[in-house]
């Protein structure tokens, strides 16, 4: 994961940076995600992804899942909206996926108030489906296809009184 990775948004506490972006090849990706998920699973953290269908959105999940200490499957939650999983420790990790959510009229009725009081970490897909209701405490990761099939921009930002997260280490693209 060694080369150049972009950062600006200004810094929070400890002069860790508010934004940065990468572009990471799929063990790169794997790596990048296994530490967030050890940080998210650490602080809490409500961690939102965006991106186009099939830029790798549960590959960071089953990744982070994986960092934190999941065994077993980690399926994508596309049709039963939300599943969780426990660490070895016994600390749960929620898994949603909005892609089926039209409205977010609709969240109510997919446990997203749940969601919003676990004390773990959760980790959305297709969180723009949430609108305003998303926490103002959050990370945001934006996936996108960079110019070479087999990487992905990857680009991380904390919105409000968010801990610092991890930043993609990895070439620009």
């Amino acid at each position: 994961m060694n080369g150049q990775v972009r950062t600006g948004g200004g810094t929070g506490p400890g002069g860790a940076p508010r934004r940065a972006a990468a572009c990471l090849d799929e063990p790169s990706l794997a790596a990048w995600a296994g530490e967030l998920g050890r940080a998210a699973v650490r602080h809490g953290a409500f961690v939102c992804l965006h991106g186009p269908l099939g830029a790798g959105k549960s590959t960071v999940v089953r990744a982070a899942c994986r960092g934190a200490g999941v065994k077993g499957v980690v399926p994508s939650p596309t049709f039963t909206l939300v599943t969780r999983h426990r660490t070895p420790d016994g600390t749960e990790i929620q898994h949603a996926d909005l892609y089926r959510i039209e409205s977010p009229a609709l969240l109510t009725e997919a446990g997203w108030p749940e969601l919003l009081e676990s004390a773990g970490a959760v980790f959305v897909e297709w969180a723009e489906r949430a609108g305003p209701h998303l926490p103002a405490e959050r990370w945001e990761v934006h996936l996108s296809f960079a110019a070479e099939p087999d990487r992905r921009r990857v680009e991380v930002r904390r919105a409000g009184g968010a801990p610092p997260l991890p930043a993609p280490g990895g070439g620009s693209c």
